[in-house]
């Protein structure tokens, strides 16, 4: 998540690596990364001249990728810097007629996202492999399979459209997934299931990627909200949202048979009791509402899933929290609060 450094802290990126175990920020000075359960920073470099206003990690390996970004940016933000952490230097870099919106990393690809198009690099060689046209892409939206699958998402031609790639197949699919621009996307581990959710923030839908069918339709609530992250759990079972509300959504994603049986166990994940008459009434009786929720204290947040039944939260004002929820009873408990940046009142 990119944000805008305030006065009480000089914030300028959060994310998630590709297995939610650690996070990465960047800031007015530099860069840190912090280990997720517990919370503990893992190591910090700080620059003189300038900030990284995008950062990604390689799972927790030494090697990322740098954007400048802030009031003094370190590097020039039309340019993705490879930044090997053992030998304290940038190994490599890439660069655009643009200002780079997005960086993706897996083992063996750099992926690079502009405003109207994804670049695919070779990550041995930095050979140029592929790239894709997409409609305007402010926020640098794109999802990498981070495992064996090689899949890719990000938006299409027209506002709603999500291209993927299945690489390994030599196979694309364009899924007409809203009727306005696209506000989140996200891919679970093995790259068979995407998440998408528009800028009007009340509908998730969940499609096969290799077939492109939608497979469940989600609601977050009926008013218009800002969606700021998806996430998948590991084994795709659930799915977990965070939006301009305050509040975070878990969701059930089991398979029809496991939701017949929850039913029938009166678990707590179920449609609206209406859904029996879903080809008459709107979508609105018919989605399938969120299993449990929360509210954060800080609104600007990233979720994604931790341990088992764990969900962690990253929050704009510096602070992270940690979550445990039973989704069969609704019920989530905090388990423990930590600041990973300190503001101005902090020092």
């Amino acid at each position: 998540m990119q944000l805008e450094a305030t006065p009480k802290n000089e914030l300028l990126f959060m994310g998630f690596n590709q297995d939610y175990g650690c996070f990465a920020c960047g800031t007015e000075r530099g860069f840190f990364i912090c280990n997720c359960d517990p919370l503990k920073e893992r190591f910090r470099r700080e620059f003189d001249n300038g900030g990284i206003g995008i950062i990604e990690m390689l799972f927790r390996c030494n090697i990322l990728a740098l954007v400048g970004g802030g009031k003094n940016p370190r590097y020039p933000p039309n340019k993705v810097m490879i930044w090997d952490d053992y030998q304290n230097k940038c190994i490599a870099e890439l660069e655009f007629r643009s200002e780079v919106r997005g960086v993706r990393l897996r083992r063996d690809r750099i992926i690079v996202v502009l405003e109207n198009k994804v670049y695919v690099y070779n990550f041995a060689d930095l050979q140029l492999l592929h790239q894709l046209e997409t409609t305007s892409n402010s926020k640098g939206l794109c999802a990498l399979c981070p495992d064996k699958a090689n899949v890719l998402a990000c938006p299409g031609l027209k506002p709603g459209y999500v291209h993927v790639e299945l690489y390994d197949s030599s196979q694309t699919q364009i899924i007409p997934a809203h009727n306005s621009a696209l506000a989140q996307i996200a891919l679970n581990r093995d790259g068979t299931r995407l998440a998408t959710t528009s800028e009007k923030g009340t509908l998730i839908r969940i499609f096969d990627t290799a077939t492109g069918e939608q497979l469940k339709e989600l609601r977050r609530g009926a008013d218009r909200a800002e969606i700021y992250s998806l996430a998948f759990n590991n084994d795709s079972t659930a799915l977990c949202l965070s939006s301009d509300k305050g509040t975070v959504h878990i969701f059930g994603l089991m398979s029809k048979e496991a939701v017949a049986a929850a039913e029938a166990a009166k678990a707590k994940n179920k449609t609206s009791s209406f859904s029996f008459m879903r080809d008459i009434l709107p979508s609105y009786f018919s989605s399938e509402w969120s299993a449990a929720q929360f509210s954060v204290p800080e609104s600007k947040c990233i979720v994604a899933f931790g341990a088992a039944n764990v969900v962690i939260v990253l929050c704009a004002d510096g602070t992270c929290y940690k979550y445990t929820y039973d989704m069969a009873k609704g019920e989530v408990n905090q388990e423990s609060y930590g600041k990973f940046i300190k503001g101005k009142d902090d020092e």
